[in-house]
């Protein structure tokens, strides 16, 4: 099977499954903020089962030995929908930080609005930075650790911007470190595209980055050294 058909027959996949888990998941409100993430990250699990045995998608992970054992605000390269949904099941319970907006979105909204995401609205402008580190000390209580795309949107691969500082200025805020990963993921599931190509992922975790006497510009360019850097050296998956 071409990788075309393995996309569309992904498309199929995913058309089924999601509105059904999307029910599911709004049949399972009650359930206490960290059991219910466990439960909707299941809809990642299927996901990534799909990717694996539909469009040959594997992974492997270096750099275990980096892992904290306390709460960090993770920073991840994002190219990609992979690694939202591989975080999600490799690491503690991840309260993402993104736009309000997405909880509008049909079935996927619904299912995100409880997962306990920290959601900010950017019309409020410095307000937002207020809101997320609020919000951040509350799921870190809550048992959850932080995720950040410093690049405040998927990237294609092979290209890059300038990272946004709102990571280092909530590590700042909230005076923990940013634990930095990067990853090919961008190469065969591509941002703006069905097409999704057979191949092995690297994902690579970093050590953590504490935000002692630096400034948040300085912070967000050594988040961004270590993760581009890393992303270069990975190159594409074989």
């Amino acid at each position: 099977m071409g990788s075309a058909l393995r996309s569309l027959a992904f498309a199929v996949f995913q058309a089924i499954v999601t509105p059904l888990w999307a029910i599911a998941i709004v049949a399972v409100w009650w359930l206490p903020r960290v059991p219910r993430f466990r439960f909707i990250t299941g809809w990642c699990a299927m996901n990534l089962w799909a990717a694996r045995w539909i469009c040959g998608i594997r992974h492997r992970v270096i750099g275990m030995e980096n892992m904290p054992t306390t709460p960090h605000i993770v920073a991840c390269k994002h190219s990609s929908t992979w690694e939202t949904l591989f975080l999600s099941r490799l690491l503690p319970p991840l309260a993402y930080v993104a736009k309000k907006e997405l909880l509008s979105v049909p079935f996927f909204g619904w299912g995100f609005a409880l997962a306990s995401p920290i959601t900010i609205d950017r019309r409020t402008g410095k307000d937002a930075m207020v809101q997320m580190a609020a919000q951040g000390r509350e799921r870190f209580e809550q048992g959850f650790w932080i995720a950040v795309y410093p690049e405040g949107t998927r990237i294609r691969a092979g290209t890059r911007v300038r990272y946004k500082t709102g990571a280092a200025r909530l590590a700042i805020a909230m005076g923990v470190p940013i634990l930095p990963i990067a990853h090919n993921a961008g190469w065969l599931w591509p941002k703006g595209t069905m097409d999704k190509r057979a191949g092995t992922v690297t994902l690579s975790i970093g050590k953590p980055i504490p935000p002692d006497a630096m400034d948040p510009a300085q912070l967000t360019h050594a988040i961004e050294d270590w993760i581009e850097g890393e992303v270069q050296r990975l190159g594409p998956p074989e």
